[in-house]
Formats: structure tokens, sequence, C-alpha cells
């Protein structure tokens, strides 16, 4: 019973850890070079809004519920599933929590706060702005690929459950 329950849910995993992918590679690819490209205070104010909406998404749900469903699928798996899916769900568990999650908590937010705090039109924020498209990009592109990277370890689960 825990094998089938583990299979639904790791393909469901691999479905949110993809979507959360898709949504970060979209940023990386070409949102944020379209927002480096105007007026830094437009690309200020724009940024602003994301931020500010991007708490009531459902890529909100998914990026959080995976942060807290992934340790609870390892644990499970480590506990109660034999064979190699074991490992790739708890491969696919620590790179989203550390790699996707954790570089959100520890760089991604503070960097969106801080911008946040700025008036978009002054002279400070357009400083700052500068430094912020290159390092918050670098780090998107992180969370990139440790959410892709999570989908297809946990891809490789559901070959080793099914």
């Amino acid at each position: 019973m825990t094998q089938q329950w583990m299979l639904l849910a790791s393909e469901f995993s691999v479905i949110a850890y993809a979507l959360v992918a898709g949504v970060f590679l979209t940023f990386s690819d070409f949102v944020m070079r379209s927002l480096a490209a105007t007026q830094p205070a437009g690309g200020i104010e724009a940024m602003q809004h994301i931020n500010r909406k991007v708490f009531r998404t459902l890529f909100m749900v998914l990026l959080i519920g995976m942060a807290i469903v992934s340790p609870l699928m390892a644990m499970v798996a480590f506990w109660q599933v034999s064979g190699p899916a074991s490992a790739w769900i708890i491969a696919a568990a620590v790179t989203y929590v550390i790699g996707t999650f954790g570089v959100t908590v520890v760089f991604n937010v503070p960097m969106n706060e801080r911008l946040d705090r700025m008036a978009h039109d002054s002279a400070v924020a357009a400083a700052y702005w500068n430094r912020y498209v290159p390092a918050w990009s670098f780090w998107n592109t992180v969370r990139t690929l440790a959410s892709a990277a999570a989908a297809i370890f946990m891809l490789m689960a559901v070959v080793a459950l099914a």
C-alpha cells in the first residue's frame, strides 16, 4: 500500500517540481532580461508588483507546498521504500529543499524585500537595480536547475516504483 501511495505522490511531485522549474526558467530566460532592458524605474516597479502579486498564486502553493511535502516523502522513502526508488526520492527532496527553497529564502527573498522598500524612481533604487538584476538572475538560475534536477530525480523514482 505504501508503494502505491508513494508512486502517486512521486508522479505528482514530478509535475510540481517541473512547474516550479518552468516558472523560474521563464524569469531566467527572458523576464529579467526584458525588465533590465527598460528604464530602471520601469523595471523596478514591474518587479515590485510581481513580487507582491506572487504570494496569491498557484506557483507559491507549489513552491512552499513541495518544501513541506518533499522532506515528508524522503522520510517515508527512507523507512518504507526499498530499492533505488528510495535514493531517488531522497535525492529529489534534498535537491529541492536546499537548491530551490533554501536558495529562495536565503538569496532571492531578501533581495526582493530590499527592492520593495525602495521608491521605484529613486537614484538609490536605480543603483541597487544594477546589482540586483545579475545577482537575482544568478540565484534564480540555480533555483531553475535545482527544480529541474528534482523533477528528473523524482521521475527516476517513478520509473523505479512502477
